[in-house]
């Protein structure tokens, strides 16, 4: 990837990855605090302000890095802390706070679709437009979002829906990947370095845009002859 292709994409992702991370993180606080934990609101999670929430490794670096080397953008911000006893439910609510992240990025997918949709049959854009690239990223990063934080292994928020969903038995054995996050992380970022597995979890973003193009289709019956 040359330095101008790479400035653009770099340019039309910026907003969108920042409002993913952002809402992402802020849902998981919000919802923690809907449901008997303030400790991730009182040390600022609920707040709107990136810089709240941005690892500058894990949510700069790791990313670009992984986009200059044509693969998908995965990153980490800071982790929302969460704890579980104050909870009124501490195994349902955990894996509702889990499912809050996730769910946010959903909302935001259709969101960029919507956008999409506008630019393009609305208001006439070409494809090659700016703020069109910019939905199209939307759209792309939090579909990857969706999947790669769906994926059902601590700490990642599937891991914490499967442990809200399991036997206390076995959840507390998961806990501990839950407090060595590395132990999976690492392996993980190599495993989508693997072709089969790279190829799986594109097909499993395909899939959620397909989600988002569904979610607007009344609109396009609204804009198109």
């Amino acid at each position: 990837m040359d330095i101008n292709s790479f400035m653009q994409t770099a340019s039309a992702y910026a907003l969108p990855v920042l409002f993913a991370i952002t809402l992402h993180e802020a849902a998981h606080a919000y919802s923690a605090n809907h449901f008997g934990d303030p400790t991730a609101a009182d040390e600022g999670h609920l707040s709107l302000n990136p810089l709240n929430h941005i690892s500058l490794f894990g949510t700069i670096l790791l990313p670009l890095i992984m986009v200059m080397m044509s693969l998908p953008p995965l990153g980490y911000a800071k982790p929302v802390p969460v704890e579980i006893d104050k909870l009124r439910d501490p195994k349902l609510h955990s894996a509702c706070v889990a499912a809050a992240g996730p769910a946010a990025n959903l909302l935001m997918g259709v969101g960029w679709m919507v956008v999409w949709v506008v630019l393009r049959h609305a208001l006439g854009m070409d494809g090659h437009d700016f703020f069109v690239k910019m939905a199209e990223a939307g759209v792309a990063i939090n579909s990857v979002m969706i999947v790669v934080n769906l994926i059902p292994i601590p700490p990642l928020d599937g891991g914490g829906i499967l442990m809200g969903i399991l036997p206390d038995i076995i959840s507390r054995k998961l806990e501990w990947f839950d407090r060595h996050p590395l132990v999976i992380i690492i392996p993980l970022l190599a495993l989508v370095n693997y072709p089969p597995v790279l190829q799986f979890l594109i097909e499993c973003t395909y899939a959620v845009q397909r989600v988002f193009h569904m979610a607007v289709q009344p609109l396009l019956a609204l804009l198109l002859p």
